[in-house]
């Protein structure tokens, strides 16, 4: 029933489990007020039937109104208890899996769709909390008021302690197991439908102006008509199990208060059991199985949590293709050292490719002077973006990489990237303003600089007709922008900050020649004491180079 990645993820919430019990004690105290509540109230009604003297009521008097009110502030306690556990548990397993995206991003993201991946970390990690507040929780709370409710009736009636004990037993193990096993794997097919369903739904709005143009968008929804088909059949089968488990609860609760009216009636015949507590013998296995009849429920959560938790897990287990070497103080110091001043990078036999040994291109030999810009040219998918990400411990890659007296493959990533700087084919761009997405490669830049060095690429005439200026919102993924505009944004992340080592993939590649001369001659400029490869196919730019290599 518990899957290796369930179990994962339980040892995983191991600072959060002191406040899971804690919730599971509130939980079993307020059920435990619930069965003291019926006790009572019966004890209560019996002895009023006699007509005694109040006093003799006094303490009945005081146990109804005492469990009455502690079973809400329970019920309230444990709640607020095992909800904060459960999110504190949501943001560091939510965290884990950003962690290791970002780890493994961008060489080991592309098995995943970017539907399927914001399925992963949004759905299937809500999803795999459940497994704390509507799985793990409710058991803790049934075992432990199971347990008390059968101590409290064998002090009366052994017997009915013992069909109560039985009618737990089946509601808690038996019809959870029933209920599981009818399931038919339909809970199996949830997550992946739910997965392609979002995944479909963002393709078709990310894409939608041209699905429209193209005259496709009918054969989009036709396919998420059909995914949505396939998500509604499966939870119809699970609502089908779920009702047959509450049919097979009722009727184990059922049994077990026929069976307390059969045995209590005949210890009151046999003198065993006084007849004031006859209703109480009877009315506790009512209430008690309050905490087994959530149980087949909780199944069935389990059921739905073992898809999300094992593509959830799949995603903490990816492989770091680029994996860092082990943190050095005096690593990170000589890092330090090597970005008050150039130096050159000596590139010797480098091969790289998106996994480790299936190299798409090298070996490669070049060296990058400060102020003698290299250019590498070739026809596309030749394998030049491949080279920058490489360069930049992005990619798999093998091969000596020097830079001041140090192999930079002996590097962590995050250092590797302090000295080289990568301005790429294709920038992202985030949903907010030109200046937050130049100031994401040097935080202290101002406005003003900012400003200078967009304008120095050729944005100053229309960074002047903006409303807001350099504050303009560029919008979902730069599109309120051309592509020329955003190849510019990004170019102008990587002049601004002061990278020893700058590569230009494609600077230019969405400009005319009259721009395309401007971003070269700025690009030269900021970098004429600075180690400079342009990675282009347009020959102008590849002529104002002082070396080039051709793959």
């Amino acid at each position: 029933m518990l899957s290796a990645p369930v179990i994962r993820v339980l040892r995983s919430a191991g600072p959060v489990w002191p406040r899971l019990l804690l919730a599971g004690c509130l939980g079993a105290l307020a059920i435990g007020s619930s069965v003291g509540l019926i006790a009572a109230s019966a004890f209560l009604i019996s002895k009023a039937s006699q007509q005694p003297p109040i006093l003799h009521l006094g303490v009945a008097i005081v146990s109804v109104r005492a469990f009455g009110i502690g079973r809400g502030v329970f019920r309230y306690a444990e709640r607020l208890t095992g909800h904060d556990a459960a999110f504190r548990s949501l943001t560091d397993l939510r965290l884990a899996v950003y962690d290791r995206l970002a780890i493994v991003a961008p060489a080991g993201s592309g098995a995943y769709r970017s539907g399927d991946l914001l399925n992963r970390l949004v759905a299937d990690v809500d999803s795999v909390v459940d497994l704390y507040l509507r799985v793990a929780l409710p058991y803790l709370i049934a075992a432990a008021v199971s347990v008390g409710a059968v101590v409290l009736i064998s002090l009366f009636v052994p017997a009915a302690a013992v069909a109560l004990a039985l009618a737990l037993l089946v509601g808690a193990v038996v019809v959870p197991f029933i209920t599981l096993k009818t399931l038919d794997r339909s809970q199996e097919r949830v997550a992946p439908a739910m997965a392609r369903l979002t995944s479909e739904t963002v393709t078709l709005v990310d894409g939608a102006a041209e699905i429209t143009a193209l005259g496709q968008q009918r054969r989009f929804i036709d396919r998420i008509a059909a995914t949505d088909r396939e998500l509604t059949d499966a939870a119809a089968k699970a609502a089908k199990s779920q009702g047959l488990g509450s049919a097979l609860g009722v009727l184990a609760q059922g049994a077990a208060i026929i069976a307390a009216v059969i045995f209590g009636t005949q210890a009151v015949t046999s003198g065993q059991l006084d007849g004031l507590n006859l209703a109480m013998v009877v009315l506790v296995p009512l209430v008690a199985y309050e905490a087994v009849q959530v149980l087949p429920a909780a199944v069935i959560t389990l059921a739905r949590v073992r898809e999300s938790a094992r593509r959830v897990v799949a995603v903490l287990d990816s492989p770091d293709l680029v994996p860092d070497p082990p943190a050095s103080a005096d690593r990170t110091t000589a890092v330090s050292a090597t970005l008050a001043g150039g130096a050159p990078l000596q590139i010797t036999g480098l091969r790289a490719g998106w996994q480790p040994g299936q190299w798409l291109v090298g070996p490669l030999d070049l060296c990058l002077v400060p102020g003698a810009p290299v250019a590498l040219t070739g026809p596309s998918g030749s394998g030049k973006s491949t080279v920058a990400a490489a360069l930049t411990r992005l990619a798999p890659a093998t091969g000596q990489r020097d830079f001041a007296g140090m192999n930079l493959a002996s590097l962590a990533g995050e250092e590797v990237r302090r000295i080289i700087g990568l301005a790429e084919q294709q920038p992202h761009l985030f949903d907010t303003s030109i200046a937050e997405n130049v100031r994401l490669a040097r935080r202290d830049a101002s406005d003003e600089e900012i400003m200078e060095v967009l304008t120095d690429i050729g944005l100053g005439e229309w960074l002047a007709g903006l409303p807001k200026g350099v504050n303009t919102p560029v919008g979902r993924f730069g599109r309120a922008i051309s592509g020329g505009q955003r190849q510019r944004i990004g170019l102008a992340r990587v002049l601004i900050a002061d990278f020893p080592v700058v590569i230009a993939d494609e600077p230019t590649e969405y400009l005319d020649d009259e721009n395309a001369e401007l971003v070269m001659t700025t690009l030269l400029r900021h970098c004429r004491d600075r180690a400079l490869l342009v990675i282009s196919h347009r020959e102008d730019d590849v002529g104002r180079c002082d070396h080039v290599i051709r793959i």
